[in-house]
């Protein structure tokens, strides 16, 4: 099972170039058979532009969260925070063998989807 997750072009740039190894997330899928997470690189790049397998998903109180996975965040710590801003705990996804593709592709075409605000369901 995949989902795809729209993520902002510089951050799913670092999830392919090997320095951002978390995604984070305020909520999660609830589908515990997700394996992959198909990225969505929002605009102004708008197309789908690899994928990548979950390693490990953490979901802890903030500051504990940030001190597991700072190294490789690729976000700044004001950033996080303010991502964060209202919640008490956080959703990590640990980034596994990230693939990107060799053709960007549409999200419409390709997946039958409008880019998701957040993640959609995969068939």
């Amino acid at each position: 099972m995949k989902v795809i997750l729209s993520i902002k072009p510089e951050f799913a740039n670092k999830i392919f170039n090997g320095t951002k190894k978390f995604e984070f997330r305020r909520t999660l899928f609830k589908n515990k058979e997700v394996k992959k997470i198909v990225v969505y690189a929002s605009a102004p790049i708008s197309k789908v532009i690899g994928e990548f397998e979950i390693d490990r998903i953490f979901y802890e109180e903030l500051e504990s969260l940030w001190n597991q996975t700072s190294k490789f965040s690729g976000i700044t710590e004001d950033y996080y925070m303010q991502y964060f801003n209202g919640k008490e705990n956080g959703y990590a996804i640990e980034v596994k063998n990230p693939k990107k593709y060799e053709t960007e592709l549409c999200i419409k075409q390709n997946f039958g989807l409008n880019p998701p605000q957040s993640f959609a369901y995969l068939r």
